[in-house]
């Protein structure tokens, strides 16, 4: 995709086009493939149907006729009681009349035809093109346990037997039809004997190998118990059944259709050729009267072949169709995107700087003359822009730079080396801010009033940027002078509040804790003008927010009283104190950082030493609101009260 996405328009117009063309093509094909290979097989299943009736229809008629004369013949015996001579003539005579008749016998029950003899049969067959007979007397050839004899015997009625080699009898492969006959002896009615026609399995194996599917197409033929009676392979012929070929090849889809074949259906089904190995369909039908059923195998190659040839031909033409085609397109893409590419060269140039480079003459106002019009219209307006950008760049340049000044300006004039009074282990204090802009409204001081006290204030001016760092310098500078005066928190904000609100016409204002801390006793004087509620971290016990809550804004309007309030710390206790820009930070979600938060997040650091404690808290609001960007100046502020030494 990366080697199209790089080509130019002619290139990506010619692929897309081939490429979509060749996709209906091959879905045509496809179809045209799937359609016509359906059609073939339904053919094939109706071609399977009639050839395997057609071949059963022809096996059966002689079946037929064999089973009617032979019935006719134990009507005959069982009606007549002839001579020997009669007998071997009747035998001989059903040899005669039926071609397909190998030979014919008449068994008689022990000591029926001759009681001096167990066993009695008359036998004629088939020899050389001559038709012998003989006679079997029960010690040459025991017929009694043969299955020709004893299957219909039980069951009282005509059957065919199962393929066989009749040792002893005809001496080869043949199948019998045998028919039990009765005489009335002492007024009953017994079974006197059988007779039978035998037929040559030979023949039966000319009838299915005269069955020919174009080139490797064949048909078999097995015994209701499964057994292979005819098959192009002579080595499978009464040596092996459908179930052994199909354990010998694994095959649980041979099992199973020889299951269906055995048990008299229908079918038309997938199947791989015993002989060749080739892929194709088989078709099978039952044959009634002998319950055998016969297989035609369809090879699918070669039913395929028609139309395989005709897919190979129709895209041999459609490929010499596609050559054609990309000539055309090439013409017509190639008409299209010439005035693109010289157009997109005088682009190159003045996208290189050149403002002043040629541009294709319009020659139409077509799509390529409405653009070469548009880079004429851009040309001018680039070169009208980038005066004014060089102008705003520079203005910008001088703000930024006076910015960075002022910044410089507004961090100098805040504490910024600690531990501030080395020399003093009374306390400790640390302090931090990091504005949101350039320079930001956030305020934090400390310094002595005398020996014994220190004043220690925190801010946050309203708004940002400029205004506010302006505001914040001039509060900072004035809470600083009142302090020092001498007057207590809440008259040096009231003082500070009316010098502020006086003349104040852009209503700015600031919210300030101030507090004195009395280094020997611990006792801490306090006034709030409208700032966060500082958290008191006792050295043993539950960190709590100081009250009472902030009160009026410093600067807001002139006459605000503020009032003190006072508390002592003990050794080990911290005083901290925020800005709001730490409560409410804020991720992604919308979600405060919060003063619950805060106060849990300082429980976890109260044993940590005062500049850890306020850099803890620092990651804990940059981790909460890593995604978002600061809104509001963050300064932090914590006093440790140790005691006198």
């Amino acid at each position: 995709m990366r080697i199209v996405r790089n080509r130019g328009i002619t290139f990506k117009l010619i692929a897309l086009i081939f490429a979509g063309s060749m996709l209906v093509f091959a879905l045509i094909m496809g179809m045209d493939y799937m359609v016509s290979r359906q059609i073939v097989l339904e053919k094939v299943k109706s071609n399977a149907h009639y050839l395997t009736e057609a071949t059963l229809n022809r096996i059966q008629i002689v079946l037929a006729s064999i089973e009617s004369a032979t019935r006719n013949q134990t009507q005959y015996v069982e009606w007549e009681r002839g001579t020997r001579e009669d007998l071997l003539l009747l035998v001989r005579s059903l040899v005669e009349k039926n071609p397909e008749v190998y030979g014919s016998a008449i068994a008689f029950e022990p000591n029926v035809f001759n009681a001096a003899s167990s066993c009695f049969a008359f036998y004629a067959y088939r020899c050389d093109e001559a038709i012998q007979t003989t006679i079997f007397d029960g010690i040459n050839y025991q017929y009694l346990y043969k299955d020709w004899y004893q299957i219909p015997k039980e069951l009282n009625r005509p059957v065919w037997s199962e393929p066989y080699f009749d040792e002893g009898g005809g001496d080869i492969l043949m199948a019998t039809y045998s028919a039990p006959f009765y005489r009335a002896l002492a007024q009953e009615r017994s079974l006197t004997g059988v007779l039978t026609a035998d037929l040559s399995l030979s023949w039966l194996q000319q009838l299915v190998s005269s069955i020919r599917i174009n080139r490797t197409g064949y048909g078999f033929l097995i015994s209701k118990n499964g057994t292979l009676i005819t098959h192009p392979n002579p080595d499978l012929v009464m040596n092996d059944t459908i179930f052994s070929v199909a354990e010998a090849r694994n095959s649980p889809h041979f099992r199973e259709i020889g299951r269906s074949m055995v048990r008299g259906e229908r079918g038309f089904a997938p199947w791989t050729s015993i002989v060749t190995g080739k892929e194709g369909w088989l078709g099978f039908a039952p044959l009634e009267s002998s319950g055998w059923s016969l297989g035609v195998f369809f090879p699918e190659d070669e039913l395929m072949e028609d139309v395989s040839r005709l897919t190979r031909n129709a895209i041999f033409l459609g490929l010499a169709g596609f050559l054609v085609l990309l000539g055309v397109i090439f013409l017509v893409a190639d008409s299209i995107t010439k005035p693109l590419r010289e157009l997109y060269l005088s682009t190159v140039d003045i996208a290189k700087g050149d403002l002043d480079a040629e541009l294709p003459r319009v020659r139409s106002l077509d799509e390529v003359g409405q653009l070469t019009k548009s880079f004429r219209h851009m040309r001018r307006a680039l070169k009208e822009h980038i005066d004014q950008l060089t102008e705003a760049t520079a203005a910008r340049e001088r703000i930024e730079s006076e910015l960075k000044i002022a910044r410089e300006i507004q961090m100098g004039i805040l504490p910024k080396l600690f531990p501030p009074f080395p020399d003093e282990p009374e306390f400790d204090i640390y302090a931090t801010i990091e504005p949101a802009k350039e320079v930001g409204g956030d305020l934090y001081d400390f310094y002595h009033l005398d020996e014994h006290h220190l004043c220690f204030v925190i801010g946050d001016v309203s708004g940002k940027g400029i205004p506010a760092s302006l505001f914040m310098a001039v509060a900072k500078t004035l809470i600083k002078a009142t302090a020092l005066s001498g007057l207590d928190p809440a008259e040096t904000l009231s003082k500070v509040n009316d010098e502020l609100a006086r003349d104040n016409d852009a209503c700015m204002f600031v919210t300030v804790f101030l507090g004195i801390l009395d280094l020997r006793t611990g006792n801490l004087e306090y006034a709030n003008g409208g700032h966060n509620p500082p958290l008191i971290v006792p050295g043993r016990g539950e960190i709590e927010f100081l009250k009472p809550p902030g009160g009026s804004l410093v600067g807001a309007m002139e006459g605000i009283a503020f009032e003190s309030s006072r508390m002592s710390m003990v050794p080990g206790d911290t005083l901290f104190l925020y800005t709001d820009g730490v409560t409410e930070a804020m991720n992604e979600h919308l979600e405060l950082f919060s003063e619950e938060r805060l106060k849990r997040d300082l429980t976890s650091l109260r044993d940590q030493p005062i500049k850890e404690m306020v850099a803890g808290i620092m990651h804990e609001v940059h981790h909460f609101s890593q995604w978002v960007e600061q809104s509001d100046d963050i300064t932090m502020m914590a006093v440790k009260y140790w005691g006198l030494p």
